[in-house]
């Protein structure tokens, strides 16, 4: 049997766990967004570089598999994070108008 005084915890007991995760989650995200972008940046400007300096066919083709592969990386993690930012959104929105 589920013990309900287990989970009637009450909003300011619910608002001291949850208030802290929500606000590092809302400091963090777009650091780490910034961080990402310029990190994913650099390394692909690298990438292309290596890619087009490339002149033997199998390096050319290490290279192309690399840049895409990288690619398709920063684009994951990009959408994972603002993904993170929109369900911090939608959970405080859902936290505030939350009836107990």
């Amino acid at each position: 049997m589920f013990n309900f005084t287990i989970a009637a915890l009450s909003q300011a007991e619910l608002a001291k766990v949850a208030q802290p995760v929500i606000d590092v989650c809302k400091v963090l995200v777009p650091v780490l967004l910034s961080v990402v972008g310029a990190l994913g940046l650099i390394w692909c400007i690298l990438l292309g570089v290596k890619y087009a300096k490339a002149e033997d066919p199998q390096e050319h083709e290490k290279a192309k598999k690399a840049l895409k592969n990288a690619i398709i990386g920063f684009v994951l993690i990009f959408v994972l994070l603002i993904m993170c930012q929109v369900g911090v959104t939608v959970f405080t929105n859902w936290w505030s108008n939350y009836n107990y």
